[in-house]
């Protein structure tokens, strides 16, 4: 059942505090080398969506309100992550739950360690299992609770808000938000629109992993829902990776874990103005190569 505004704001708040495990006023402002330079974390994808070890400046195309703008330098990018993951333990999740865990006790063992990992659990509202950590044993502990909640729906809208928003009080200059879901009932009314324009505002790059058919209803939650799962992945920088069966959740997040493991750190020119862009664009000049990405976290004047 749909919980009270009341307790769903008092949860929201909770939730948004308790997920910025680093507290500070403002998110530390990351260094860089020229007031007018800019920094993106991004992945370059070969064809069969394998990272791309080697990247030149002259291989990646960043355009800022349509303006296409100099790469000065890439590099490996070796910061640590901040990772959100947004687990379905709804109803919808029962025949998948098994393989769901199994894949993520996998992308754990993969991430954890310099990387900071959250573990949230999506039935009826969005509760914390695990709060960011690199501790690998507590993550898997974390994992072991989840099970299936019978006549439950999910909460995804809500539980990317409120970890968007727990994240602008933390550090770390990547992040990443990686819903693992499966095609059953959306318990939120966020619009479409408010949820990416968190996503944009904490620099979090969605990856989504879905399963099962996710056909669009009359439904409005239904349908917010697709939108986030449409533009908010693209625009974010991050992607959607739709299985027909739980049984792919191993490879889908064996690949995802490689990828983040591999991404470029691309510097580039910005001329100086009081007005920051409004869109910003990173693309292959490189055949055969997909980049996506998203600005460092904690630039001044971004």
């Amino acid at each position: 059942m749909r919980i009270t505004l009341s307790r769903r704001l008092a949860f929201t708040l909770t939730l948004a505090v308790t997920l910025a495990a680093t507290v500070a006023p403002h998110a530390r402002t990351h260094a860089q080398a020229g007031e007018r330079e800019r920094t993106l974390f991004v992945s370059a994808l070969d064809q069969k969506g394998e990272p791309v070890e080697t990247l030149a400046p002259a291989d990646v195309i960043v355009r800022e309100d349509g303006v296409r703008r100099e790469v000065l330098r890439v590099s490996r990018a070796t910061e640590p992550i901040d990772i959100a993951l947004l687990v379905d333990n709804s109803a919808a999740a029962e025949d998948a739950i098994t393989h769901t865990r199994d894949a993520l006790r996998r992308f754990v063992a993969k991430m954890a360690g310099d990387n900071q990992i959250a573990l949230v659990a999506l039935a009826d509202r969005p509760t914390i299992l695990v709060d960011y950590t690199s501790d690998q044993k507590r993550l898997e502990n974390g994992i072991g609770r989840l099970f299936s909640m019978s006549t439950s729906g999910m909460t995804l809208l809500d539980a990317i808000v409120e970890v968007a928003r727990g994240l602008g009080r933390r550090e770390a200059a990547r992040a990443a938000i990686v819903p693992v879901i499966n095609d059953g009932v959306e318990f939120t009314n966020r619009y479409s629109r408010d949820v990416i324009e968190a996503l944009k505002t904490a620099n979090a790059p969605l990856h989504a992993v879905t399963v099962g058919s996710f056909y669009v209803t009359g439904d409005q939650a239904t349908r917010e829902r697709a939108f986030v799962l449409d533009m908010g992945t693209r625009d974010s920088g991050g992607q959607r990776v739709t299985l027909l069966s739980p049984m792919g959740l191993n490879t889908a997040l064996d690949k995802l874990a490689r990828e983040l493991s591999s991404q470029h750190k691309v510097v580039y020119g910005r001329p100086q103005s009081l007005i920051p862009p409004e869109k910003l664009e990173v693309t292959s000049a490189r055949p055969g190569v997909t980049v996506r990405g998203a600005p460092m976290r904690g630039q001044a004047g971004a």
